[in-house]
């Protein structure tokens, strides 16, 4: 479905990256969005569980053979099994497919070395888990240093790339591609989560 915002999960996925966009989605200031303008769904190589570092289990909507060819988004959640080739490459005619289509498509940590490993940054500014990784992993299929930007996340061209530590930041790109609030109460969603209740509460105090 067109409104369906997939995450995909490998084995030992980092369970904390997906979790502030996903929140987002379904929730609001007031508690669970009764029309949330956007489903979290999750996509998987199989329908088996997959596990994350954390040790979660987490069941698929979607296996990379069920999912749908219209969605609002592919997000790649960072993790380990994006070491595992024989794995990790089945996902790169889904990120084909999804750039094709000109949906939006979000990387982050060892997500967005796969993307660079595949040539998909080569025409997007973007950043990473720093460039030596990207550039190591992409090898000479990776060919755009100089856009390379040191930042928590960057966005650029519908593709939202971020380091494995800016799990708010590559939220906060997405939901402003995805236009799942105003501009004005996505700000304030990160700002919350960023500077904390108290800091949010003594700022509008003063």
């Amino acid at each position: 479905m067109k409104n369906e915002v997939l995450y995909v999960l490998l084995d030992n996925y980092a369970d904390h990256e997906p979790v502030f966009l996903a929140t987002a989605i379904t929730c609001g200031e007031k508690g669970m969005r009764k029309n949330p303008k956007y489903v979290n769904k999750v996509v998987a190589p199989t329908l088996n569980p997959v596990r994350s570092c954390g040790g979660f289990q987490t069941l698929p909507d979607y296996s990379f053979d069920t999912m749908p060819e219209e969605y609002a988004a592919l997000v790649l959640i960072g993790g380990y099994g994006w070491l595992d080739d024989e794995v990790a490459d089945k996902v790169v005619p889904l990120v084909k497919a999804a750039i094709e289509k000109h949906c939006i498509v979000g990387a982050i940590c060892n997500a967005a070395s796969f993307m660079a490993k595949h040539g998909f940054l080569n025409e997007v500014k973007h950043t990473g888990n720093g460039l030596e990784q990207l550039k190591l992993w992409g090898g000479s299929n990776y060919t755009n240093e100089v856009d390379y930007m040191d930042e928590q996340a960057v966005s650029d061209k519908c593709i939202v790339t971020a380091n494995g530590t800016a799990e708010l930041e590559f939220a906060a790109e997405l939901l402003f591609l995805l236009q799942n609030d105003t501009p004005e109460q996505i700000e304030m969603f990160y700002r919350f989560n960023k500077e904390g209740f108290v800091q949010m509460l003594q700022s509008k105090q003063k």
